[in-house]
């Protein structure tokens, strides 16, 4: 379980990567840069903590590691950080996009350690993997209602009554069964 310092701080990692709206005016980690949720609304933080990932143990290092850079980038920028926030937190979101781009790009020593936190937050949004998908459709993730996936039928199983090209594809098999196995 994550103290605060460090949801906090990896929370705002994750609004950098894909932005969100905030959630009150006192929102330090999503600073509101998208009408909608963003990677926050859709559990980023969650799915960090989740062990499937392999990153939980993990975690508050990264948060450290985030903090110390921001500490850095706001030195060398000539910035002020409180010190009653996590820096990275407390960096103006176009100063994070700065940093985070730094800790990204090619060359950087860190740079596959900061592009998997961000896959994975990225992942929260795009496909809500740490959630069973009708759980989160049916309560309206903000990454599957943005990308329009379809509602399941009553019974929590998709159907598609008309291609998505409008067309099949190809013809089936001539021994394929009903149940759409080959014979």
């Amino acid at each position: 379980m994550l103290d605060e310092t460090s949801r906090v701080t990896l929370e705002a990692f994750a609004d950098t990567i894909v932005p969100g709206n905030r959630r009150s005016p006192q929102d330090l980690a999503v600073a509101g840069m998208s009408p909608t949720g963003g990677a926050v609304a859709a559990g980023a933080v969650e799915l960090l903590e989740w062990d499937a990932t392999g990153l939980t143990d993990g975690l508050d290092d990264y948060a450290r590691s985030l903090n110390g850079h921001a500490h850095a980038h706001a030195d060398q920028h000539g910035l002020l950080v409180g010190d009653d926030v996590p820096a990275f937190a407390g960096l103006p979101f176009e100063e994070r996009t700065a940093l985070v781009r730094v800790l990204t790009a090619p060359g950087h020593p860190e740079k596959s350690l900061w592009v998997l936190l961000a896959l994975f937050c990225y992942m929260a949004y795009d496909s809500a993997a740490h959630l069973h998908t009708a759980d989160a459709v049916a309560a309206g993730h903000p990454g599957l209602t943005a990308m329009g996936l379809a509602r399941p039928d009553a019974d929590g199983l998709w159907r598609f009554p008309a291609w998505s090209y409008g067309r099949p594809l190809a013809r089936p098999r001539p021994d394929t069964t009903a149940s759409g196995s080959p014979a």
